[in-house]
């Protein structure tokens, strides 16, 4: 069958304009990886502060079960009461938090030296580790020392000075960069959060006009679906937290582990990351009751594995039972890849973001299926 010139010009337009495109989506695509790699700490940034901002909606939703309030007000309540609470915290226990978290460290400090002694002690090569001090200088065992050769003190040379100043100077704008960036990342997510809270509804309706006229239906059920996930999830995790603090805090207290509120304080955060962050804050617990003894740290071992226990078989059952249920696998393997590429904001925030597109896959998959039914 014989094709016109015209049909011929018509198929070569055509495959030149799916080219096109397709070039056009590769490239596009291309600079939106480009895009997350560069500024993936920022982007982590705003979606913990979204996190901060559905947490502080539902804990106003759930306000407005009890009290007939509007949701300004019962914002306003909601913060009060948890800026009340911290202050609390903060001023009744901030000596005791501040002098347990100088005991802690050095403690761990030394117990990570005495490890490592212990490795090296059984032929175990610890250079790759960097838990001990500085190594002494060597001394040269071929020159004999003189007993009564007279000390000469010299004073340190101009350069002596001057890379001991410029040491100095740099480890301490280090630190207070450090300092700096994480109050402005701290107070950055806090304003985020209240934002996002103080009108859900506008950025709501903000994100699902941005999605095509043909597919806003379809995007609003997916972004209410989101919403509520993550919403029940962060006030399962909110509840699951306060519970591993109070019950490691207890536990180490009658155990007779010094720091023992601290420690619960680090244990209740990181149980924020699942399976890693436990298993971080076990390690802690452990290293940091070898002080008190041997019995000590198989008491806080043993503490640890009950607190795991109750919070995976127990607390999580229950509260994130028609929240989330990802297989443990999944989700650590994901934990790893993020925590591996984008580091500590990765890692914590794994499981929220492994939520969202788990409910996007549930979503087109029952739609899908919807359809092969309909088709049949």
């Amino acid at each position: 069958m014989a094709v016109s010139a015209k049909d011929r010009l018509a198929a070569r337009n055509d495959l030149a304009w799916a080219i096109s495109v397709g070039g056009i989506g590769v490239v596009g695509f291309a600079a939106l990886l480009l895009f997350t790699w560069h500024f993936a700490v920022t982007l982590f940034l705003i979606f913990a502060g979204m996190l901060l901002g559905v947490a502080l909606n539902a804990m106003t939703n759930m306000l407005g079960r009890v009290v007939s309030l509007t949701h300004s007000l019962r914002l306003t309540i909601v913060c009060l009461v948890l800026a009340g609470l911290l202050s609390g915290v903060v001023f009744l226990g901030g000596a005791t938090i501040a002098q347990q978290a100088t005991a802690l460290s050095g403690t761990i400090k030394s117990q990570l030296v005495n490890v490592k002694a212990f490795l090296e002690k059984n032929g175990i090569d610890t250079s790759y580790f960097d838990l001990g001090n500085a190594a002494a200088p060597p001394t040269d065992s071929s020159t004999p020392a003189t007993s009564g050769a007279p000390t000469t003190h010299n004073l340190p040379g101009a350069g002596a000075f001057a890379s001991s100043g410029g040491a100095i100077v740099s480890q301490t704008l280090k630190l207070l960069l450090g300092t700096v960036s994480a109050v402005g990342n701290f107070f950055i997510v806090l304003f985020l959060g209240l934002t996002f809270a103080a009108q859900p509804s506008v950025y709501r309706t903000g994100l699902l006009f941005m999605a095509p006229v043909r597919q806003r239906a379809r995007a609003t059920v997916i972004v209410d679906r989101i919403g509520e996930t993550l919403e029940r999830w962060l006030i399962a995790q909110i509840i699951t937290m306060f519970a591993i603090f109070l019950v490691t805090w207890i536990g180490l207290a009658i155990i007779g582990i010094q720091s023992s509120f601290i420690l619960g304080i680090q244990a209740g955060l990181l149980g924020f990351i699942p399976t890693v962050g436990a298993l971080i804050g076990g390690l802690i617990v452990v290293l940091a009751s070898l002080a008190s003894g041997w019995v000590a740290a198989a008491s806080a071992f043993v503490l640890f594995l009950g607190v795991h226990a109750l919070e995976s078989y127990i607390l999580t059952p229950i509260l994130q039972r028609h929240a989330l249920d990802i297989p443990p696998a999944t989700l650590f393997a994901f934990q790893i890849l993020l925590g591996v590429v984008f580091g500590i904001w990765g890692l914590a925030l794994a499981l929220p973001l492994m939520a969202i597109v788990k409910v996007m896959i549930d979503y087109f998959k029952a739609d899908e299926i919807a359809a092969d039914a309909v088709a049949a």
